[in-house]
């Protein structure tokens, strides 16, 4: 797809633009021509223009700073989430309707990273856009709660885009299973833990590559169903320690030369009690007992190729930006 650079093509509001998707996203749009403002809670004035993107302080919990800020917006991005999987419960649900509120009142696309939360057992291995939304878990219940809104919506003319995708990781990806469980963000690699259970694939989505193909969606969002959900297939590893021999082989090609250890789910469950982020890490498990995938069929009818970076590049680009390779590489080639 060709991108018409530095040329205005519209308005977009991004809500977690201080995340691992939203600031790409925030990114991609901005360099894509659009006009890009992102509300954030802390900011020593009402407005600042910083790296060509507007911020904007306010709230997702608050309606009227939503509203306000997505005056004269096409396009409104959802990718806010509690910190650390905490107070879902009191939060999730009142941040989407204030989305909803703010694009009925603009005519807004809204755009939404989902998860697989969403599913149960009776879905896998294979997820499909029109799988059985029957989870097992208080968040997965939440997150399909958040979906019927946003479909629901569609009757006050509302239009939404999901594009679901596995494990996120990427340079700046926030909180992620890759910087959480794999490996230690601001430390050069020594141990990799490998979290699920050897032989069951995991699938796992490059940050920007996600960026990317929302930006793909968002300039054919006249042209969807006013409410599309899209799978991206990403990258598959499918005996669950590809990814784990990538970080490694990465990491030794910089003279580093990291060992694979099993993720210590024990302790973790020990010490859930009293960590809430452990805590509601442990609700999802069950994503690494079994294998876990999507069909990209219907994204790639709509766009073509779902953008996809190489393992390898993905990898070197996450570590350099988490701080875990030596500046200068021992060895490596260019």
């Amino acid at each position: 797809m060709e991108t018409t650079q530095n040329v205005q093509v519209g308005r977009a509001l991004i809500l977690g633009a201080t995340g691992g998707i939203g600031g790409e996203l925030a990114r991609q749009l901005r360099d894509a021509g659009w006009e890009v403002r992102a509300l954030a809670r802390t900011l020593d004035a009402a407005e600042v223009e910083r790296d060509g993107i507007v911020w904007l302080r306010g709230d997702a919990m608050d309606r009227r700073s939503v509203v306000d800020a997505a005056r004269g917006c096409g396009v409104i991005v959802h990718a806010v989430n509690p910190p650390g999987y905490r107070r879902w419960s009191e939060l999730v649900l009142p941040m989407i309707d204030n989305t909803i509120a703010a694009a009925a009142a603009t005519g807004a696309t809204v755009v939404l990273p989902g998860t697989v939360y969403n599913y149960g057992g009776d879905a896998f291995p294979v997820l499909r856009e029109d799988s059985p939304q029957r989870p097992t878990t208080r968040k997965g219940a939440i997150r399909v709660e958040l979906e019927r809104r946003l479909e629901a919506a569609t009757a006050q003319g509302v239009r939404t885009i999901v594009v679901r995708a596995g494990d996120f990781f990427g340079p700046r990806a926030g909180n992620s299973w890759f910087a959480q469980g794999l490996i230690q963000p601001g430390r050069m690699v020594q141990t990799v833990r490998v979290p699920g259970r050897p032989g069951v694939g995991h699938q796992w989505s490059y940050v920007p590559d996600v960026a990317r193909t929302m930006v793909e969606l968002i300039e054919r969002r006249h042209t969807l169903a006013a409410f599309a959900s899209f799978h991206m297939r990403g990258h598959w590893d499918a005996d669950g320690t590809q990814m784990a021999h990538a970080i490694q082989a990465v990491a030794q090609r910089h003279g580093l030369h990291p060992r694979l250890r099993r993720f210590p789910w024990w302790l973790a469950r020990l010490a859930s009690p009293f960590v809430p982020t452990l805590r509601e890490l442990m609700e999802m498990r069950y994503l690494w007992r079994v294998p876990v995938s999507m069909s990209n069929a219907r994204l790639e009818t709509e766009i073509g190729r779902e953008p996809h970076t190489p393992l390898d590049a993905a990898v070197e680009a996450t570590l350099k930006g988490l701080g875990c390779l030596p500046q200068t590489p021992n060895g490596a080639h260019f």
